[in-house]
């Protein structure tokens, strides 16, 4: 593998922290964005050859300065792998307004900046490889993370004109969607509304209380997950998307096939409307 630079959104810990280990371990170059100075020492201990810079992602008046000052100080980057982002649960009734523009203010505001930080950048060199890390949460939906799937779901929409525009220029961009890994998702980093509709209770605390207690034992490894994508930036071809776990692989195809279903069953009154 050709030596690269990667410049990883939310690097200290979850996929940004194991993605930046097998770079740096395979002799890459990894610029990592952290929110605090605590963040960064305990990066700089875990990972002392990464390069960390502070940048919250929210701040988006102050992202393209961040990028223009990172690739200064450490040259042009290769790979943007635009990781930072967060879980919410709650029942849609339940969860407030502010706590959706949040979630999308991280996940799909946020990446979006990130990103446009180093379109121009990728374009004028003609060459760069933009990873989105959406979700399978982004290609299919559960009760209880309406916030969280409509904001993968927008990235995931975006992902997929923006590799479009970028083709021509040399750019490739893949939505990468992993299914349920061992990471702090579901457990430390999630944000979590408060219950306070007993109707729900019979619905949503049952997927409350199995997502807690799977959290720390899900079937997907990280540092697989990090192998792959060190995979995917090598690619010639690289997807559109890319499902990672086999729980997204199952979940995916049965919301494919529940589509066609659907489609074939309304499919009469979907052409009625031709004039």
């Amino acid at each position: 593998m050709s030596r690269k630079t990667f410049f990883i959104t939310g690097a200290n810990s979850g996929f940004g922290f194991a993605i930046a280990a097998a770079a740096t371990h395979q002799g890459h170059e990894v610029i990592g964005t952290v929110r605090t100075e605590d963040a960064r020492a305990m990066l700089a201990e875990r990972l002392p050859t990464v390069r960390s810079v502070l940048c919250d992602v929210t701040e988006f008046e102050r992202v393209a300065d961040v990028v223009r000052q990172a690739e200064e100080d450490y040259g042009p980057v290769d790979v943007l792998i635009n990781n930072a982002g967060y879980g919410h649960e709650g029942v849609l009734e339940e969860a407030s307004l502010e706590e959706m523009r949040r979630q999308f203010d991280v996940n799909v505001f946020g990446a979006v900046a990130v990103a446009k930080a180093f379109l121009p950048r990728f374009r004028e060199r003609r060459s760069g490889f933009i990873v989105n890390v959406t979700s399978m949460g982004g290609m299919i939906t559960m009760p209880g993370i309406a916030y969280y799937c409509g904001s993968k779901f927008a990235l995931q929409g975006i992902s997929e004109v923006m590799r479009a525009e970028m083709a021509p220029f040399g750019v490739r961009v893949t939505a990468l969607c992993p299914g349920s890994f061992r990471t702090d998702w579901a457990g430390r980093s999630m944000v979590r509304t408060e219950r306070s509709i007993s109707d729900y209770d019979a619905l949503f605390d049952p997927i409350r209380r199995v997502r807690q207690s799977k959290s720390g034992k899900q079937l997907g490894d990280p540092d697989k997950l990090a192998q792959a994508v060190l995979d995917l930036v090598e690619s010639n071809d690289p997807p559109p998307q890319l499902l990672l776990g086999s729980d997204a692989l199952r979940l995916v195809l049965d919301r494919i096939e529940r589509l066609k279903r659907e489609i074939e069953a309304w499919k009469s009154v979907t052409v009625s409307t031709d004039g």
